[in-house]
Parts: structure tokens; sequence; C-alpha cells
């Protein structure tokens, strides 16, 4: 029996993984379609790295992340937390909805999923990168912040997709 319970709870983080990483796909997609049809600039990962590289430094806010002394790697790392904050998020979608979640997903819970998870740019990443709480600070606060919870509405709807692409190669 334990080896059973094994299996499933690895098949589970698989499915997780695989759940995070298709639905900031998804958002990747998005802000592609965004640029093309909107001429919207795409994001910058590496602003991002920059921020998180600067925080073993000691430094967790800046006026303007875009001034702060460029870090070696900056791309890597963004991209790099980029997708792994979509693996997270995953994660607490399952930690919400659980393997009967896994096995049959709803748009619903993983829609509210997505667009819960704008509260960690609006609170965290915008404040520390010197944009203001949910952008308080940019030329135009009300179009980033529609930008921002679109985006991560279809954030939650890529988890719901590829949700069901993982349930089909895999058994939560």
């Amino acid at each position: 029996m334990h080896g059973k319970h094994w299996e499933r709870q690895m098949e589970l983080l698989a499915f997780g993984i695989l759940t995070g990483t298709g639905a900031t796909m998804v958002m990747d997609l998005w802000a592609l379609a965004r640029r093309r049809l909107l001429a919207t600039p795409l994001p910058d990962y590496g602003l991002v790295g920059r921020w998180l590289a600067h925080m073993p430094r000691g430094r967790f806010r800046h006026a303007s992340i875009k001034a702060a002394e460029p870090v070696r790697g900056e791309r890597l790392v963004g991209w790099t937390a980029h997708y792994l904050t979509g693996v997270a998020f995953a994660a607490i979608l399952l930690g919400i909805g659980g393997a009967g979640w896994a096995r049959q997903p709803t748009p619903g819970l993983a829609l509210a999923v997505g667009i819960g998870t704008v509260a960690a740019p609006f609170l965290l990443m915008q404040p520390g990168m010197g944009a203001g709480i949910a952008a308080s600070r940019t030329p135009r606060p009300a179009a980033a912040r529609i930008q921002s919870l679109v985006t991560h509405a279809v954030f939650g709807l890529g988890l719901y997709a590829t949700a069901w692409i993982a349930r089909s190669l895999l058994a939560p």
C-alpha cells in the first residue's frame, strides 16, 4: 500500500509540474498574441531576474529596477523564476482541489486560482521593482492592472487546459 501511495504522489507531482509549465506557456503565448494584436511590449523577465538577483545582496526594493545595476545571468534567473512560479501556482491549485480536481479538472477553480495569482505581482513584484502596489507608480495604472488581471485569467484558463492534457498523460 505504501508503494502505491508514493506512486500516486509522484504522479500528482508530475501533474503539477506539467500543468504549471503548460499554463505558463499559455500565458507566454498570450503575451506574444497581445504584442502582435495590440502592440503591447513583451514582459521583460530579465528585470525580474535582476530584482531577484539583488535579494541575496540585501536589496529587496528598488526605486526603478531598470535603473538598478544589471546582474550577470539575470535573464536566465528571471525566466527560470517565471516558470517555477507557474509550477508553484499549480501546486496551490492542487493543494486546494486535490487529486479529485486533477482527475476531473474544472474551469472555475482553475480560473479563480489564476486570477488570484495576480496578488503576487500586485503586492510583491511591482512594489519591489519600483512600480508601486498594483502598478500605482506606472504611467497608466488602470491599464497595467487590467492587463495583469487578464494575463492571470489567461494563466488560469491555461491551468485548466493543460490539466486536461496532463490528465491524459498521467493518472493522478
